[in-house]
């Protein structure tokens, strides 16, 4: 009499608890009332939105990171593809940019004194261009004085006096040559072999026949006097060399007086314009003694020899602009969008010329960093760091404050290449990265230098408040979008449905989505759905067209999963009921879609001590989180059921048909309600599906996905007939985060279909079974008919036969 009269209590009482576990629409998703839009009628009435909505950690992060000039403060902006935040730090750092100075142009010009090292000038912005067409102007006017002046009259006539006055001191030594040489017996004969002596005897030349036919004493006489004219002749002819050499050094000294007279006050009117830029009056004193010291005589030379060499002696006078900032108007902001290392950081190119390479200075090309200089640099830190040599290099640019020029390849021979290396040129930049949280995460850990090159995070958020204030931002993000691509507007039906949307994506129904991407999406396909329709404006109806039709369009392995449960190849069951199996909830991600999809989990129980047996994990298909569930459903039951008496139990638990593995803890209360089922004996209801995350002490804790995972189970049910019993069980602390679609909604209002929101394990298994869980009595026992009564006399059953077989 007193068990059934608790059992009519008790279950009065789980009946009136369990009524108010289920759901009503209006906690299913909340929506968006056309009164809360009154400050509008269509997104056209609302101005265009001109601040960035929804990010104000990450506004003030930047706005301290651009104004921080101190070292290490670089800037990484971190977070999710398609919220925005490529777009709003390009805006935003060209605002900041307008605001800046104007950084100095960078000239790279000839080294004399160490040709392999160019010289680095950095010029005011626009004095850079001023100083290459200065310079271009001098080189023609000295080029133009020096033909003049080698083609003179004048220059000749000096030349030629010099060049006479040392032939004929020559030729003064020849005569008295060939003077000596008739005292001696001999006759002088110069022709184009050289001077030959023919020996004279009787006042006439002897023949070579003659001159054998002489006594021995003769041809000695002769031989003794042939070496003193042959000992004379090497002494003029060397002399004639010396002669030589020194007609060409009084020519050239005439060529240097001159070419001197003649450039040095060209030079000098450049040095007054540019005397307060020491480096450039020194490069200019320099050029003139290089160009009098190299230019040589170019009097004798043939026209195309002579402008080859003029050529070739010019080309290192000219002025390579690197960087030219006449029409940058403020700092500089440069995107890089290819940040390989020379792009990044300039490059030394070559030329080919039979069979070889060569280069100069001109032929130096600046990088991305060196046209940033002063101002900004925005790369996106994915393709940054798949080029091992651009972070490297650009840390230690930003470490030792100046970037260098070299090829990469440098670096990499095992036999050095004469090459160029430009001066290094000062680094005043700020560098951004943009790229995800992972990627911030990575460079904490595997780089010691990333903290303290970029000290300022700018943390991006994936969601923001649904308050009005923000309401009005996305109807104004609305409206900018349809301005800007020349779209329908929406009206109000259409407005509350995309911030519906928003919450959808947010997975929060307190919350908007900020990847703005997936929203713009919706906008144009809605407005091309409306067009398409003929409609006016962009209505309700057109944005949940939109947004089926791209469900549609990704939904193809989650119908043909859907397909393979109702043609009972993956095996679910929607009605009836089991004992020690459950159908549990998981989350699939194909890439661009996401879906709920549903799995039998199964239970059972036997007598031994192996405790619970996760066959997931036994096999390496569980992941570390989801084993960590499993364990902990142990110290639940000996919590429950192991006080008075050891727990002494083997179980085995498994995703039935799981393939690809399990990874989260969202399955551990369905894992328990079959442990329970298969230790009561009493069977689950097969048209519930549970999902949450449960703890030691029996409490149902939130989980992801929620909303995907109730459409998941309610797809399988809806296309094998809804029959008024099916639903779904969830936490309760996950009802703030439902945002299902219309058809969910429907079903539920006509009480078809049903969503149950629980906090305790006994309110889960009491909807699964139908009967009352139990309460802990005084004694330590559980009330007659009650599952845990159950559960406790089958553990008590498979102690005492652990006992007993042990004697």
């Amino acid at each position: 009499m007193k068990e059934s009269v608790y059992f009519r209590k008790r279950g009065w009482r789980v009946f009136m608890e369990l009524k108010n576990t289920i759901l009503n629409s209006s906690r299913l998703r909340r929506r968006c009332q056309t009164d809360e839009l009154g400050f509008c009628s269509t997104s056209a009435d609302v101005p265009p939105l001109k601040d960035f909505i929804g990010q104000e950690r990450a506004v003030r992060a930047m706005q301290f990171g651009l104004s921080m000039q101190a070292y290490g403060y670089n800037i990484f902006v971190a977070g999710p593809a398609g919220t925005g935040k490529t777009t709003y730090t390009q805006t935003v750092v060209h605002q900041a940019a307008i605001r800046g100075e104007i950084p100095g142009d960078y000239c790279l010009l000839y080294n004399f004194q160490n040709p392999d090292v160019p010289l680095a000038v950095i010029l005011p912005p626009g004095r850079g261009i001023k100083f290459q067409r200065d310079m271009t102007h001098l080189t023609g006017q000295m080029k133009v004085a020096i033909n003049r002046l080698f083609e003179g009259k004048d220059y000749i006539q000096r030349k030629n006096t010099i060049i006479q006055e040392k032939q004929q001191e020559l030729d003064n030594d020849v005569n008295r040559l060939r003077e000596n040489a008739a005292s001696l017996g001999f006759v002088m004969k110069v022709n184009e072999q050289g001077i030959a002596f023919l020996p004279v005897k009787d006042g006439k030349t002897l023949s070579k026949e003659q001159y054998n036919e002489l006594t021995s004493e003769e041809v000695f006489s002769f031989e003794e006097r042939l070496k003193v004219l042959q000992d004379r002749t090497e002494e003029i002819a060397f002399k004639s060399k010396e002669l030589e050499k020194e007609a060409d050094r009084v020519v050239r000294e005439l060529d240097q007086q001159l070419i001197l007279e003649t450039t040095v006050p060209l030079v000098m009117k450049l040095q007054e314009k540019y005397q307060e830029y020491t480096k450039i009056v020194c490069y200019l004193h320099d050029l003139v003694k290089h160009l009098t010291e190299n230019i040589g005589s170019l009097a004798n030379r043939e026209n195309q020899e002579k402008e080859k060499v003029q050529n070739d002696l010019f080309t290192l006078y000219c002025v390579h602009l690197l960087v030219n900032h006449t029409d940058t108007t403020g700092a500089p902001v440069v995107v890089e969008t290819n940040p390989n290392y020379y792009n990044l950081f300039g490059k030394i190119e070559y030329r080919s010329q039979m069979g070889t390479v060569n280069t100069d200075f001109t032929m130096i090309k600046p990088g991305a960093i060196h046209r940033a200089n002063g101002g900004y640099l925005i790369v996106q830190a994915k393709d940054l760091l798949t080029d091992p040599n651009s972070w490297e290099t650009l840390k230690k640019a930003l470490k030792n404050r100046q970037v260098i020029i070299e090829n990469i390849g440098e670096q990499y021979r095992s036999v050095p290449t004469i090459s160029l290396r430009p001066e290094p040129i000062p680094l005043n930049v700020k560098v951004i990265l943009i790229g995800s949280q992972r990627i911030y995460q990575l460079l904490q850990h595997a780089d010691e230098d990333f903290e303290k090159l970029f000290k300022v995070m700018v943390d991006f958020e994936v969601v923001m408040p649904r308050t009005p204030d923000n309401l009005r931002n996305y109807v104004a993000f609305v409206g900018s979008v349809c301005r800007k691509e020349g779209l329908l507007h929406f009206d109000k039906s259409g407005l509350s449905e995309i911030i519906e949307y928003g919450s959808r994506l947010a997975a929060n129904q307190n919350k908007l989505s900020t990847q703005f991407n997936e929203v713009v999406e919706i906008i144009l396909e809605a407005s091309a759905w409306a067009q398409t329709n003929g409609a006016p404006l962009v209505g309700a109806e057109h944005v949940r067209q939109a947004i089926n039709e791209k469900l549609y369009r990704c939904r193809r392995v989650e119908e043909r999963l859907q397909e393979l449960i109702l043609r009972d190849k993956i095996l679910v069951d929607t009605d009836g009921a089991v004992v020690g199996q459950v159908n549990g909830l998981a989350v699939l991600d194909v890439g661009n879609y996401v879906f709920g999809k549903p799995s039998r989990i199964t239970a059972k129980t036997y007598m031994g001590q192996e405790g619970l047996i996760n066959i997931e994990r036994e096999t390496q298909m569980s992941g570390s989180i989801h084993s960590k569930g499993v364990l902990t459903l142990t110290g639940y039951l000996g919590g429950m059921f192991a006080q008075n008496k050891p727990l002494c139990l083997s179980a085995s638990i498994t995703f039935e048909q799981l393939y690809e593995g399990v990874e989260g803890d969202s399955a551990s209360s369905a894992e328990l309600y079959a442990l329970l089922s298969s230790l009561s004996g009493i069977p689950i209801r097969q048209y519930l599906a549970v999902t949450g995350s449960v703890n030691q002490n029996g409490e149902i804790q939130p989980i992801g996905g929620v909303t995907e995972k109730i459409e998941g189970f309610f797809g399988v049910c809806q296309a094998r007939g809804l029959t008024g019993e099916q639903g779904v069980i969830i936490p309760v602390q996950n009802i703030d985060n439902l945002m299902l679609n219309h058809e969910v909604l429907e079903a539920v209002e006509k009480g078809i279909f049903h969503i149950y929101a629980i906090s305790q394990v006994e309110e889960g298994i009491e909807l699964l079974t139908g009967m009352p869980a139990g309460e802990l009595q005084a004694d330590g026992s559980y009330p007659k008919g009650t599952i845990f009564q159950l559960v406790d006399d089958k553990l008590k059953q498979y102690a005492q036969g652990i006992s007993e077989f042990a004697k």
